[in-house]
């Protein structure tokens, strides 16, 4: 692997130590309960761009070997922490992400995957997990989708119809996970840390220091003046009310509340999509990157896909009907599956997106800057989590900057502005 590439993460240039031939064998050895089995070659690299993730580092790992059955090639995920020292091994310390994703690939997802196979759906929600440890280091290793067909989509907008594969994928997570919730809650009780939980992210600078640039934004423009005095007046409250919703399962759940078990990070990065090679047709999408699952309000998913998986375009002109298509599959899986509380409605869900308004605006002012500058290829993730003069500058990005434009507009048409 050259480290002067720059496409890649600097800590995945280079694979630790521990990771080799040796390590690879005994695990597929055990998997594969082949005690024979040797590797022969074994080819490392990084397994994402810059960019697509920052709490883990991930190689792919190329694998040869024989066994009883003959000459065999796998081509695995090695997921792990960073080691290296510096912000993001500081940021992630002292968090539950590999106990959270070890649990989903392990007990929950194939208990969906079971769920829906029963009421005759076979739909896949993850790929098997070949490995995982938490000690002496944290590790999940699993089977890698591209050899399967499946790539990231990086360089355009998803086109309608991959829209509609996420947020159907989504919606029969969601609703097995409803069902559970109301029959068997103890199944999911270990999911409880999300975003809200992880201290050290919510104190970061990229979080905690981004209102005061947006409201210098707001002031440059005559037009989106009038909105400054709200950001102004819930400036010292806004993050503890964003992690009352994020935790409002586990510390005040509501008797009308919808609440599932939520990817957490839905966004465009966090998926792999196949399409049909001749045709181009959308086959198949798979969901990746469960680190930051937990049981939390469902708008939480649906309202972080408006600013994190659609374009402008898309959530300016279509939102509303892409999130009507969801809560059509999500009722449609809770039938199938045999729920047997109260059917959600689409009106209540609407009223419940519309609740979590607090976290609408918290992400259009402290995601969505950064998430343009790295659609744009302005700014590298690590500069933008870094370096706080570098996060000013994604402020005054036109393109974030036109679409604050027809956001605000929009909220104040909602009245999101009415008790601020």
């Amino acid at each position: 692997m050259t480290t002067e590439n720059l496409e890649f993460n600097a800590d995945e240039l280079e694979a630790p130590q521990w990771l080799n031939a040796t390590y690879l064998e005994t695990i597929l050895s055990t998997y594969e309960n082949a005690p024979e089995l040797k590797v022969t070659d074994l080819k490392i690299s990084p397994a994402s761009a810059q960019g697509d993730h920052y709490a883990s580092v991930m190689f792919r790992t190329k694998v040869e070997y024989n066994s009883r059955n003959g000459a065999s090639t796998k081509s695995l995920i090695v997921k792990t922490m960073p080691e290296q020292e510096g912000h993001k091994k500081e940021m992630m310390s002292e968090t539950y992400f590999f106990k959270t994703e070890i649990g989903m690939y392990c007990q929950a997802l194939p208990e969906f995957e079971r769920i829906l196979k029963q009421a005759g759906d076979d739909t896949h929600l993850c790929v098997p997990c070949i490995y995982h440890s938490l000690e002496p280091r944290q590790v999940i290793i699993f089977e890698d989708l591209v050899p399967q067909g499946y790539t990231v989509i990086r360089d355009r907008p998803l086109g309608e119809e991959e829209l509609c594969r996420a947020f159907s994928k989504l919606a029969k997570w969601h609703a097995v996970s409803m069902k559970l919730l109301d029959e068997k809650p103890d199944f999911l009780k270990e999911f409880k840390y999300g975003v809200g939980e992880m201290a050290n992210l919510m104190s970061d600078p990229f979080i905690s220091t981004a209102m005061p640039p947006f409201i210098e934004m707001l002031e440059r423009w005559p037009e989106l003046r009038k909105y400054k005095p709200y950001f102004e007046n819930i400036k010292d409250t806004y993050l503890d009310t964003v992690k009352s919703i994020l935790q409002e399962y586990r510390q005040d759940p509501q008797a009308d509340g919808y609440y599932v078990l939520c990817h957490g990070d839905f966004h465009l990065r966090n998926m792999m999509f196949r399409n049909n090679p001749e045709t181009g047709d959308s086959e198949d999408v798979m969901l990746v990157d469960f680190q930051l699952s937990n049981t939390c309000p469902i708008a939480v998913d649906l309202i972080y896909s408006i600013h994190m998986l659609m374009e402008p375009e898309q959530r300016w002109n279509h939102g509303e009907k892409l999130i009507n298509y969801y809560f059509s599959v999500l009722v449609d899986t809770l039938k199938k599956v045999g729920y047997k509380g109260a059917m959600p409605t689409q009106e209540k869900l609407w009223q419940q997106i519309y609740r979590l308004k607090y976290y609408d605006l918290f992400l259009m002012f402290t995601f969505l800057p950064l998430i343009w500058g790295i659609k744009t290829k302005s700014f590298t993730m690590n500069d933008l989590l870094q370096d706080g003069a570098t996060r000013q500058k994604t402020y005054h990005q036109n393109v974030y900057i036109k679409d604050v434009k027809i956001l605000l507009p929009k909220y104040e048409q909602l009245g999101y502005f009415k008790d601020l």
